[in-house]
């Protein structure tokens, strides 16, 4: 018997991750029901490398080439609205769960029915280095005052921290589980992910949107993956001008679309200086990005549309949002 359960892989350039990757998938127990990886106008041997690679026992196993590079978000769009499952796994290509985590996340959801479960991520360990102790990678997603969203346990080394159910503000895209309907409950314009994201962020901007619906987000730390992440803070001299661009301009869109006046005056004594001081580092270091800024000022109008239709949306408590803020994780 299958889980009820489809895999979003969205793949750009991925040929080298992917085997590892599917492999992984194909470990599966119970195997998910559909697998659909989503190809962006790689340039690699992606696509072939995910058809040759597909697990046989998934019998709803699909590669699904784009002829456009649309990021994470519109990538697992194209994998959402092609599947049918009640649950979707969002997967990096370079992430390999272990073979009961789908298991274990749907176990911790049905023992948690009040309130309802939007999402689960489980514990997740950064790929081992030669000759360095194992550390963590993400255990659940947590808020500074800043605005700034952090991996829990990121870069610590594993010494079993976090190693109780908890919940969690949100969960990172790399390796989560979502409840397809807490999906279609806060999509816009059939949007699952904001488009507009491209990559980064975006699985933030969606757990924003969950919370403000009143859909609960678990972390289950029995539920392990192995993840190989690239993108980090201190990397960012080393990182493509279109991903430093993304990040920036991302930082602004999850802002525009989810804080509140209120919260706008109580965290100023911590985003302006932070945003004097990414504007500074563009100034004199990463003009590439700069063009972030004239995108902003250019859909500016969309940018304040989208905030007031996000805003009409808001069912749950100021609090459901802002307690995340003050808290890094709360246990069951």
């Amino acid at each position: 018997m299958s889980a009820p359960v489809v895999i979003a892989v969205v793949s750009h350039d991925s040929a080298a991750d992917l085997p590892a990757c599917l492999a992984a998938v194909g470990r599966l127990e119970p195997p998910p029901a559909e697998l659909a990886v989503v190809d962006c106008a790689s340039r690699d041997a992606s696509v072939r490398t995910a058809r040759e690679n597909l697990p046989a026992n998934i019998a709803g196993a699909f590669v699904l080439p784009l002829e456009e590079n649309l990021g994470f978000a519109g990538g697992t769009n194209a994998a959402i609205a092609a599947s049918h499952s009640p649950w979707i796994l969002t997967l990096n290509p370079d992430a390999e769960p272990e073979p009961d985590y789908l298991l274990r996340l749907l176990a911790r959801a049905e023992r948690s029915a009040r309130p309802p479960v939007g999402g689960l991520t489980g514990r997740l360990l950064r790929r081992p280095q030669a000759g360095e102790p194992p550390r963590l990678d993400a255990c659940g997603m947590r808020l500074v005052r800043a605005w700034r969203h952090f991996d829990r346990g990121a870069g610590e080394i594993d010494q079993g921290q976090y190693g109780v159910a908890e919940r969690v503000f949100g969960a990172t895209g790399a390796a989560s589980l979502w409840r397809r309907a807490a999906l279609e409950d806060v999509a816009v314009d059939g949007e699952f992910f904001d488009a507009r994201f491209h990559s980064y962020r975006e699985d933030a901007e969606l757990c924003f949107r969950l919370r403000e619906r009143g859909w609960e987000i678990l972390y289950e730390p029995s539920a392990c993956a192995v993840h190989g992440r690239r993108v980090l803070p201190d990397r960012r001299r080393a990182l493509p001008a279109a991903v430093n661009f993304h990040s920036l301009k991302n930082r602004y869109l999850l802002r525009s679309g989810h804080q509140s006046r209120a919260n706008l005056l109580r965290t100023l004594p911590w985003t302006l200086p932070r945003d004097l001081g990414a504007l500074l580092w563009v100034l004199a270091v990463e003009r590439s990005s700069l063009g972030a800024y004239g995108w902003l000022w250019s859909h500016r109008k969309k940018i304040a549309e989208r905030r007031r239709r996000l805003r009409a949306r808001v069912t749950a408590p100021a609090t459901a949002v802002e307690r995340w803020f003050a808290i890094t994780g709360e246990p069951l």
